[in-house]
């Protein structure tokens, strides 16, 4: 099981362990400065994903609350982040997820092709257990607010 202590242990004995992908999440967001919204993917295939299952929830960074909508696009996983107040999402969340069953996937499998095309910008995310690349459809302007 991939969650097990065990698991952990032996992709750590095979230097294989890689960053959680809500340690990039809360990294890129702090390196940007705490930005009003943001949205990216990472490849599955560098973050190990302890957010599996997730796709409307809140996040807080520093006292800042965001609402994170995330979805699974295989081979990324995408995610979208606004500050907002904190607020119920649990409602939200279990309609996403019963909507990503009941089409088994399939747009979200559609996504994560297109975005493999569409992908035109990359940055580095430091965090304490190593460097990650997260990509963008295009370039952000840092400073928007919408």
């Amino acid at each position: 099981m991939r969650g097990s202590l065990w698991w952990r242990w032996w992709r750590a004995a095979k230097g294989t362990e890689k960053p959680a992908s809500s340690l990039v999440l809360t990294s890129h967001l702090r390196q940007r400065g705490l930005p009003h919204w943001t949205s990216y993917f990472v490849r599955y295939s560098d973050v190990t994903s302890d957010q599996r299952g997730k796709s409307h929830f809140n996040w807080k960074v520093d006292d800042v609350n965001y609402h994170i909508l995330r979805t699974g696009c295989w081979p990324y996983i995408k995610y979208h982040c606004s500050q907002r107040p904190y607020q119920d999402l649990s409602t939200d969340d279990k309609l996403f997820r019963a909507l990503k069953v009941m089409n088994l996937g399939l747009p979200c499998l559609a996504y994560g092709f297109g975005a493999s095309l569409l992908i035109s910008f990359q940055e580095d995310v430091k965090t304490p257990e190593g460097t990650v690349t997260i990509y963008f459809l295009y370039e952000e302007d840092r400073g928007a607010r919408h």
